[in-house]
């Protein structure tokens, strides 16, 4: 099972990010620009469970179940 990326608007909606496997990169890493698309944060969806990736304002990155 593969796991569904959502991106979070501003006005509360979710969309589908469009394929990562597109972007070049190493295998296994993705830019965490390319998953945030500007975003603050994104929800993800993993073996029925949902998590929560943040962009800090120190410029971290948090994920939460």
């Amino acid at each position: 099972m593969r796991p569904t990326l959502l991106l979070r608007h501003t006005s509360g909606r979710a969309s589908r990010v469009p394929s990562l496997s597109t972007m070049p990169s190493l295998p296994g890493q993705v830019d965490s620009g390319a998953l945030l698309r500007g975003s603050r944060e994104i929800l993800i969806r993993h073996g029925g469970e949902t998590y929560r990736l943040r962009h800090t304002r120190n410029d971290k990155l948090i994920l939460t179940k």
